[in-house]
């Protein structure tokens, strides 16, 4: 095993619930194998402006059920460059740092993959991200916990929808992705899901609302991923405009959830993921691992590239989405 002196970790991109949990894992796990931890501040802009902070075990106390980072988290195109990248370097190899760990999404870790290609700073990933769209792990940190504020959220919404009788577009996250949209929708009970991976025509949402109108139901929920087809062009509220124009009877709303689910405690279950995802990094940099990022695939920590992490398309689950069509007749 390489011996790792002194690592530095980091919150980078969006931020979600659990990279708290995260955080306290590695400083821990780090601590345990006698390494020295430093936090970087705003993510890799930290590293430019050379804001190291020293980590003890007591500076990660009571941050395990707090939303958000605690080191912050920004965008940093001056570390898209290869100058910004070299800043970082030079100030990384003047702090004694010898390896970094980055918790984030796939923009984190394109810039981790080059960071660690350009340097000799052996570097590991930890998925955090709302989306679930990582290849290589089944989940991510902050996925489950966003997953249940937005079914919390739409059975709030089912209430006053079943009250006056009105159909609701609910649009959740999910530029890219449906993960959240799709298990969400079959969560609260959706009868209809539109999301990114599928090409759902305006025809068979039709096809839904024309069973809507002839009173099968008398309030309908449906959820609508942001990246879905037709969203880009104008969002939900236009989508939800066509609709009204089309079936003037209804009585449309449009309820956009928004950063409300990057926020919260997180889950217990996301609680263990990030726990367990945080050692497994430090004992991974201890492993003379580099450029990957650590996953769970069916219960046991798995190793992935930083490039198959970030090109391979993780598939959502099709089965689910014909569950949903079943489940909402």
């Amino acid at each position: 095993m390489a011996k790792i002196k002194k690592l530095a970790v980091l919150t980078s991109g969006g931020d979600a619930p659990g990279m708290n949990v995260a955080i306290r894992a590695v400083v821990r796990t780090a601590i345990y194998h006698g390494i020295e931890v430093v936090g970087v501040m705003e993510g890799y802009a930290g590293m430019i402006r050379n804001d190291f902070r020293p980590m003890k075990s007591r500076d990660v106390s009571d941050i395990i059920s707090k939303g958000g980072t605690i080191l912050k988290t920004a965008r940093c195109e001056e570390f898209r460059t290869k100058e910004g990248r070299a800043i970082a370097y030079e100030n990384a190899k003047a702090q004694g740092i010898d390896a970094l760990v980055v918790i984030g999404g796939d923009g984190s870790f394109q810039g981790a993959k080059l960071f660690s290609e350009e340097f000799d700073i052996p570097t590991v990933g930890i998925p955090g991200t709302i989306d679930n769209d990582l290849f290589g792990t089944d989940s991510t940190i902050g996925y489950d916990t966003a997953l249940n504020t937005v079914v919390s959220a739409v059975d709030k919404i089912r209430d006053t929808a079943t009250s006056h009788k009105r159909v609701f577009f609910v649009e959740v996250m999910g530029r890219d992705a449906g993960f959240l949209a799709l298990r969400s929708g079959i969560g609260s009970g959706a009868e209809a899901i539109l999301i990114p991976e599928v090409q759902t025509p305006y025809d068979k949402l039709k096809q839904f609302l024309n069973d809507k109108t002839k009173g099968h139901k008398s309030s309908s929920i449906v959820i609508v991923a942001e990246g879905a087809e037709g969203m880009k062009e104008g969002g939900v509220f236009k989508l939800a405009e066509r609709v009204n124009e089309d079936y003037p009877e209804l009585d449309i709303r449009v309820s956009v959830l928004g950063h409300m689910q990057r926020g919260g405690a997180p889950s217990a279950f996301d609680r263990v993921l990030a726990s367990q995802l945080g050692e497994a990094a430090v004992v991974a940099l201890m492993d003379d691992q580099q450029s990957v990022m650590v996953g769970i695939q069916n219960n046991k920590i798995s190793h992935v590239p930083f490039n198959q992490a970030i090109k391979n398309k993780k598939n959502v689950n099709l089965d689910l989405l014909k569950l949903a069509e079943i489940l909402s007749i």
